[in-house]
């Protein structure tokens, strides 16, 4: 009873003392030795021999994608190319067209790889001019910008650098590409939906416009210290010239080719080189499968950065600063995750963990996709990460899950899109740290703008996981 007792006040206080700003850094490990201490777990061996190895295979598998990923959205924001990217879709697509158009920019650049903090950063400027412009309400600012850089091109779309469908590789032996046709499906809904809904609460707004708040805007310096918070320090917030701008095609470059690398890497150029050196106890002892994703977006992203350096170097008046603090970016995302996987562990070494193992395990038996659907959501709501509550899911379920989906015949890649998707939904609660980042940036409250927030980025995601999981049900993919 007392083990119970300890994971629930364990993960609610972890809930509201992040939401509140403490971070989770120093919160998971307290949290989890909260539960030690009401499970009756011996204290010191479980955070040396639990919590830190876990936390520490962690970042030794998947962090040098938060430092390649981070390398690659400081370049793009330093040189100018994000703003430019999106300078140029909103033209194209003109004013008629703003709230798509903002969306499809932050699609653009998330699906390229581009944190979609620096989106936020990049593109709220040229957003707000847009939305004043269009005589639109600039509560929907948020919402846009979320749905394009928080959903479908994090999740859904096959192919995405995003450590959200990086993390499930090494557990199923898949590729970023996994289970494409369900990827566009969902993907899909979540776009439709999401534009129709932000379309029609503009169409239905009967209010004059809100003005430009007058409270006093936060400055660069502040909104950096804000983003410090999840380890992205924008230096340059605020001082791109318009004329310091690289040419759309220089600055589209990078993108294209992160995501045609990764493809091929993936598909053909890794596949024939002689790989059986893995099976030896030096090197892990694995399977090509299980780092075959992995090395294929590493490399797309180190050529993609190594390229962006090159043609944009005058554009760089410090490249020895910007790599700098593109590296000091990802130990901020990276660190943070790794401790709550580090969390999860410790609450699934727990006794009383079993409880909630058979309680999870016993949703929908026979069907794997829906318990694991199930327990990323929950996770990715407590902990208020996508990437968290995935990662604490699949260290401490996913063999299980493996042999579940090989059972009852689901392919490893639609467990895999599957348990991308599903981080997408509940993650973007109150306490989500983008969503406070997102509307510290835009100057809003909840109150203001995150109705629209949950709608396309919680309720609209969890639509389209329904929709897939009853796809996979008609078609008998599982």
């Amino acid at each position: 009873m007392f083990g119970i007792l300890g994971i629930l006040i364990a993960l609610g206080l972890l809930i509201y003392l992040s939401y509140r700003g403490l971070s989770v850094l120093l919160l998971a490990p307290l949290m989890a030795l909260v539960a030690v201490l009401l499970g009756g777990a011996p204290l010191l061996a479980s955070y040396t021999q639990i919590f830190m190895p876990a936390m520490g295979s962690f970042i030794v598998q998947f962090f040098p994608l938060f430092l390649l990923g981070a390398l690659f959205g400081k370049l793009m924001d330093d040189t100018g190319s994000a703003r430019a990217l999106a300078e140029a879709i909103v033209a194209g697509l003109g004013e008629i067209n703003t709230i798509p158009a903002i969306v499809l920019a932050c699609a653009v650049l998330t699906y390229g790889g581009v944190s979609l903090f620096v989106v936020a950063f990049a593109v709220y400027p040229i957003a707000a001019a847009m939305f004043e412009r269009a005589r639109l309400p600039r509560t929907l600012i948020p919402a846009s910008i979320a749905l394009g850089a928080f959903t479908f091109t994090m999740t859904a779309l096959p192919g995405t650098p995003a450590i959200q469908n990086a993390i499930p590789m090494p557990y199923f032996g898949t590729t970023a590409f996994a289970a494409p046709g369900i990827g566009i499906i969902a993907g899909a809904i979540m776009l439709s939906l999401g534009l129709l809904w932000i379309m029609r609460r503009a169409a239905s707004w009967s209010e004059p416009v809100p003005a430009r708040p007058e409270t006093r805007r936060r400055t660069p310096k502040e909104l950096r210290e804000l983003a410090q918070g999840e380890g992205f320090d924008l230096t340059g917030l605020g001082e791109q010239r318009l004329g310091d701008l690289p040419p759309v095609w220089i600055a589209a470059l990078p993108i294209v080719l992160v995501v045609i690398l990764n493809f091929l890497l993936a598909t053909t150029l890794l596949p024939v080189l002689d790989t059986s050196y893995l099976a030896e106890k030096r090197y892990g002892g694995v399977s090509f499968g299980a780092v075959r994703g992995v090395w294929a977006i590493l490399l797309a992203l180190a050529i993609s950065v190594i390229v962006m350096a090159v043609l944009n170097r005058g554009r760089l008046p410090n490249l020895k600063q910007t790599l700098g603090d593109g590296a000091n970016a990802a130990t901020g995302p990276a660190f943070n995750t790794a401790s709550l996987v580090g969390f999860g562990a410790v609450i699934a070494s727990l006794p009383a963990f079993d409880i909630v193992r058979d309680a999870v395990l016993g949703i929908a038996p026979g069907n794997p996709l829906i318990s694991l659907s199930v327990a990323v959501n929950i996770l990715a709501g407590i902990t208020g990460s996508a990437s968290g509550g995935m990662s604490i899911a699949l260290q401490t379920l996913g063999a299980t899950y493996l042999e579940l989906g090989r059972a009852a015949g689901v392919h490893p890649d639609l467990l895999h899109r599957v348990t991308a998707i599903a981080t997408g939904g509940l993650d973007a609660l109150p306490h989500n740290g983008a969503v406070i980042t997102l509307l510290s940036v835009c100057n809003m409250t909840h109150r203001e703008a995150y109705k629209d927030i949950f709608v396309v980025a919680c309720a609209i995601p969890l639509v389209a996981l329904l929709a897939i999981l009853i796809l996979a049900n008609v078609t008998g993919s599982f």
